[in-house]
């Protein structure tokens, strides 16, 4: 691995109040991690008890309390395809709400920047590979997750209309699919490399002959370790202020059939795969193009992909949740 932009104390951020929704989430709470390493001393994370983002009078109430410098909008209403086949109403508003109505009272409240965390969703379903973003775009998001994409892809059009008549500073990250310890292993709402490994370390356990899995396999998908993400995001915080789209990834492509022979290897499960073509694939393909994340602000992953994996399955064997 490369050297670690963040094995020093960035001077950035120790003078500065940042709000970070979505802080004790799956992402949000290496982020908030990584901020206390870099001499953050006042971080603030609104709960969704107290703060319902969706509202408006809760937004300006956590603005007076916490008076931020900068925002971290990492909150979201997500979940696999399932889960969006389910929610495409909920997905929808609830994002759309608290997205636009923060940046709005951010930028009435006089908060210097603002960042906000979309989704590779947002991507038209036939992207040309590697996704760029100026390919954003050029179609319509694949169908089954295309309510909550769309609900984020306005967030970049606010910033953009917002730097353009405010000059108001707001940036707008497209981060890849996501893993890594403590992830959301929820059989109703997980994402696709926690599900695998929850039904492979699960059935091994029980000396189940076979799992089933989603869809035919064919269709590809990139992933990026948690702590890579959360670097990403607050090098992009401190260094790029531009309203111009930029992709958080690794810049590889692996189908689900190799990722499913790689979390076989990795969990010892011995059983049978079955394919449930019934079920929908996603997104044909995905891979970002991550040039401009490193020309804008230097971020590179690092956490190869088969190790990142091993920690994950180690974590979650060890939660066993």
């Amino acid at each position: 691995m490369g050297k670690d932009p963040f094995n020093f104390m960035s001077l950035f951020w120790s003078d500065k109040k940042v709000v970070v929704t979505g802080g004790a989430g799956f992402l949000g709470q290496i982020v908030v991690s990584q901020l206390k390493a870099q001499g953050c001393q006042d971080i603030f994370i609104p709960r969704s008890k107290e703060y319902d983002l969706r509202e408006k009078e809760a937004i300006i109430r956590m603005l007076k309390k916490a008076d931020p410098d900068i925002i971290l909008h990492l909150a979201a209403v997500v979940g696999g395809i399932g889960a969006n086949q389910d929610n495409p109403g909920k997905f929808f508003y609830d994002n759309i709400m608290m997205g636009v109505q923060l940046i709005e009272e951010a930028r009435l409240f006089g908060v210097k920047k603002l960042v906000a965390v979309g989704t590779i969703c947002a991507y038209p379903k036939f992207t040309p590979v590697p996704f760029k973003e100026d390919d954003l775009w050029i179609g319509y998001p694949e169908e089954t997750n295309a309510p909550y994409g769309l609900a984020k892809k306005m967030l970049l059009v606010q910033s953009q209309a917002y730097r353009q008549q405010y000059g108001f500073n707001s940036i707008f990250l497209l981060p890849v699919n996501l893993y890594g310890p403590a992830d959301n292993f929820s059989p109703a709402s997980s994402h696709v490399i926690p599900a695998l490994i929850k039904k492979c370390v699960d059935a091994k356990k029980k000396g189940e002959a076979s799992i089933t899995v989603w869809g035919t396999g064919q269709a590809s998908r990139e992933f990026l370790y948690v702590d890579d993400a959360a670097r990403g995001i607050l090098m992009a915080a401190e260094k790029f202020d531009k309203s111009d789209p930029v992709n958080l990834g690794a810049g590889f492509e692996i189908t689900i059939k190799e990722l499913i022979d790689l979390i076989v290897e990795l969990t010892g499960f011995t059983g049978k795969i079955i394919w449930d073509s019934s079920k929908p694939d996603g997104q044909p393909r995905r891979r970002l193009d991550t040039q401009r994340a490193y020309q804008e602000f230097g971020f590179k992953a690092q956490v190869a992909f088969r190790e990142g994996l091993m920690k994950t399955i180690a974590w979650y064997e060890k939660a066993g949740v």
